[in-house]
C-alpha cells in the first residue's frame, strides 16, 4: 500500500508544466572509464524525478534537477560573468553523468546558476527551497539575495524563500560550493585529491536532488514516529512550523497487512499515542519480514458551531516499523545483539555505495535500489554503509526491502595510529571538533527514522577516531533506540555496545564481554579483476588477496563462511565481508564496479550465508 501511495504522489508532479516551457539542451554523459547500464535511461528530463523525501511525503513540489549553468574558478573570485556551460544535477561535477567530470580541488570554487519558475499554485502558500546534499560549503542566493551559507556534505537544508520569489516570475538561483576534499579536516570518507588505492575520486557540489516545496503558512515541519512493541503502540511526535493556536494533529496508523487503521489526535507540539488495533497482530520489522506501517498526520484546524467545521491545513504520508534492538544474554547465555528481544546474527558487506559514472551519486533509482535487491539475492541480512551517508531513498528501500543497516559517520582529518597505546586518538582543533558534532546530529537527526539503521558507527580504523568515549556516550543518549559501535577496528575503548575488529582475510572475532556484543567489523576482501569491467588497468587493480577465477573465488569464500561458523556459535554477532561492489583500483567486490557481473556463485554464496543467518535459531534454548 506504501509503494502505491507514493507510486500516485509521484504522479502528482506539478513540476512538469514549469519543466516543459524550458528549452531543450543538448546533452549527453562525459566519456567516463566505465559506466553503469543504468547510465542510459539518465536526462535531463529524468534525473532522480522521485521524491526524495519517503519519511514526509507531500504532493506538492517541484524538482530543480536538470540542467544548470556550471563555472569552476579560483575560490576567492567574484560570482562569474560567464559560465563554462552546462552540469546536470544531481551528479557531481567530477562524475561523467554530469557531464562535465572536471576535478575543482580545494583552492577553486564551484558555480552553479538556473533560472526556476514558482508555480501559480503556490500563491499565497510558503515556498520553501531544499538541498538533500551539496558538498561541502554553500552559499545560496535567489535573485542575488543571499539566503545563508551551509557546511556539511551528507545533510538535508532549507531556505524559506517565500519572501524573496513569486509565483508565475523566473527568478535566478546562484550556488557557490567550496570543497577541500581530503585537503580539510571536514567529515568527507573516501574522497581523496590523490584518488589510489583505498581512496576514490572527490565528489564535489550537488550530489543529491534540489527541490521546491509549497506548503501552508502553517505547515507539518517534522514526524517522529517512536514504537513501543510491548505496549502495542505508536507515539507520533510533530513540530509544526507557524501558527499553531486553534490547531489540532490528527494522526492515523494502518497496518500492512489487513489494513486496519487506528487513529489518535491531540495539540501541536504534544506526542500522540496510537494503540494498534485490538483485532490486529503486532507485524514485527526483520530482514525476513519487513512490515511497515503506513502513518498519515494531518494539520486541522476546527471551528466550534452548531455543526463543527474541520479544515485539513496539512498533511503528510510517512510509516513506521515496529522493532527494537538491543544487546543482551541469548538463549547460550553468551552476549548478543537482540532484534525484536530474540538473538540475531548480521552478515553483510561493507558498502561504498561509489559508482563509476555518477561516483556518489547512483546513476537512477533503480540503481540505488538494485545493489540492496543483490545483497539480499546472495542471502546476506545487513549492510555496513561505509564513512558516507546515502541518499534518504536508499534506507527508504533497506527498510522496504528488509536489510538492517550499521551507518557508518562520514570520516576526515588525521589518522590515529593503529592498535596505539601513545596515540589512539587524535586531537581535533575546535573548528575541526565543532563541524564533526555538527555533522554528526545532523546525521542522526536526518536518518533517525528510518528503521533499517540499527546502529551509528562514528569512527572507522582510527580515521580522525576522538573523544571516543564522550561521542560514543553522546551518540546513545541523543539516540537510545539505536546501537552504538563506537569505532569499527584498531582502537577499541571500553564503551559502547560492541568491539569490533578487522581481520583481513580473517575471520576472527574479539573476546567476548559482558555488555558488549562481538563484531568483526571486515574481513575478506577477495579480489578478482575481470577484463571488460575494469576503472583502470588489470595490473594496476588490487584486493587484499588475488584470485582467477569465479570458481577459486567462491571456493575462498566459502572456506571464510566456514570458518565464521565456531565464532558464531562462541561469541560473534555480526561480520562485515568486503565488499558490495569493486571500487576504482579495489576489485574486492561481490559485483564488480559497474554491476554487471556477479563474481562468485549466488546460490551457492546464498546457501552459505543463509545457514550462518540460522546458526542462533538452532542454539539450544
Amino acid at each position: 500500500m506504501l509503494r502505491s501511495l507514493l507510486g500516485l504522489v509521484a504522479l502528482s508532479l506539478f513540476c512538469a508544466a514549469a519543466n516543459a516551457a524550458a528549452p531543450r539542451v543538448d546533452w549527453k554523459p562525459a566519456a567516463g572509464p566505465l559506466m553503469t547500464r543504468w547510465a542510459k535511461d539518465v536526462s535531463p528530463e529524468n534525473a532522480h524525478a522521485e521524491y526524495p523525501r519517503p519519511q514526509m511525503v507531500r504532493k506538492a513540489w517541484q524538482s530543480l534537477n536538470g540542467l544548470w549553468d556550471y563555472a569552476i574558478r579560483p575560490r576567492n573570485d567574484e560570482k562569474p560573468g560567464n559560465f563554462d556551460g552546462k552540469i546536470l544535477v544531481p551528479f557531481p561535477v567530477e562524475s561523467a553523468l554530469s557531464g562535465v567530470m572536471k576535478r575543482v580541488g580545494p583552492e577553486k570554487r564551484l558555480w552553479y546558476r538556473r533560472q526556476f519558475t514558482v508555480p501559480e499554485a503556490s500563491r499565497g502558500k510558503r515556498t520553501l527551497l531544499h538541498f538533500e546534499a551539496v558538498d561541502w560549503e554553500t552559499t545560496v542566493t535567489v535573485d542575488g539575495q543571499t539566503l545563508g551559507t551551509h557546511r556539511g556534505g551528507y545533510d538535508p537544508f532549507t531556505f524559506d524563500v517565500t519572501g524573496v520569489v513569486a509565483p508565475g516570475k523566473p527568478h535566478e538561483i546562484v550556488l557557490s560550493v567550496w570543497d577541500p576534499s581530503d585537503a580539510g579536516t571536514q567529515p568527507c570518507g573516501k574522497q581523496h585529491n590523490n584518488p589510489q588505492g583505498i581512496w576514490y575520486t572527490p565528489s564535489t557540489g550537488i550530489w543529491q536532488t534540489v527541490w521546491l516545496e509549497s506548503v501552508p503558512q502553517s505547515y507539518v515541519q517534522e514526524v517522529g514516529c517512536l514504537p513501543d512493541i510491548a505496549a502495542k503502540k505508536v507515539t507520533i511526535e510533530t513540530v509544526i512550523a507557524g501558527p499553531t493556536e486553534g490547531y489540532t494533529i490528527v494522526a492515523t496508523l494502518v497496518s500492512p497487512i489487513g489494513f486496519a487503521s487506528v487513529t489518535g489526535s491531540g495539540p501541536p507540539g504534544k506526542p500522540i499515542s496510537i494503540s494498534l488495533h485490538p483485532d490486529d497482530d503486532v507485524h514485527l520489522w526483520s530482514p525476513d519480514s519487513p512490515h511497515l506501517y503506513q502513518v498519515h498526520v494531518a494539520l486541522q484546524r476546527i471551528r466550534m458551531g452548531t455543526v463543527p467545521e474541520i479544515n485539513t491545513i496539512d498533511e503528510v504520508e510517512s510509516y513506521v516499523a515496529l522493532r527494537s534492538i538491543a544487546i543482551g544474554p541469548g538463549p547460550d547465555k553468551h552476549t548478543r545483539i537482540l532484534l525484536n528481544g530474540k538473538p540475531v546474527f548480521l552478515i553483510g558487506p561493507l558498502d561504498q555505495g561509489f559508482w563509476p559514472d555518477g561516483l556518489y551519486t547512483a546513476p537512477t533509482d533503480e540503481a540505488l535500489k538494485s545493489d540492496i535487491e543483490v545483497t539480499k539475492k546472495l542471502g546476506f541480512n545487513f549492510i555496513r554503509k561505509h564513512v558516507k551517508v546515502e541518499p534518504a531513498r536508499w534506507y527508504y528501500w533497506c527498510d522496504r526491502l528488509g536489510v538492517a543497516v550499521f551507518q557508518d559517520m562520514p570520516s576526515g582529518d588525521q589518522h590515529a595510529r593503529e592498535n596505539s597505546k601513545k596515540r589512539p586518538e587524535i586531537t581535533r582543533s575546535g573548528e575541526s571538533t565543532s563541524d564533526f558534532d555538527a555533522e554528526l546530529k545532523a546525521m542522526i537527526d536526518a536518518r533517525r527514522q528510518f528503521p533499517c539503521i540499527v546502529a551509528w558507527v562514528p569512527f572507522n580504523e582510527g580515521w580522525g577516531q576522538f573523544d571516543t568515549v564522550r561521542i560514543a556516550n553522546w551518540i546513545k543518549q541523543y539516540d537510545p533506540t539505536r546501537l552504538v559501535d563506537p569505532a569499527s577496528g584498531w582502537n577499541d575503548f571500553p564503551v559502547g555496545d560492541m568491539h569490533d575488529k578487522h581481520d583481513y582475510p580473517g575471520p576472527s572475532a574479539p573476546p567476548a564481554e559482558a555488555k558488549r556484543a562481538s563484531v568483526l567489523g571486515e574481513f575478506g576482501g577477495l579480489g578478482l579483476p575481470i577484463p571488460g569491467h575494469l576503472w583502470v588497468d588489470t595490473k594496476k587493480n588490487w584486493g587484499y588477496r588475488k584470485f582467477e577465477s569465479r570458481d577459486a573465488l567462491t571456493q575462498a569464500y566459502l572456506k571464510l563462511a566456514a570458518r565464521l561458523r565456531p565464532l558464531v556459535e562462541s561469541r560473534l554477532s555480526a561480520a562485515v565481508y568486503t565488499q558490495t561492489t569493486d571500487c576504482e583500483t579495489e576489485v574486492n567486490g561481490l559485483m564488480t564496479y559497474d554491476r554487471e557481473l556477479i563474481k562468485m556463485d549466488v546460490d551457492q554464496v546464498r546457501a552459505a550465508n543463509t545457514a550462518l543467518v540460522r546458526l542462533l535459531d538452532e542454539r539450544p534454548k
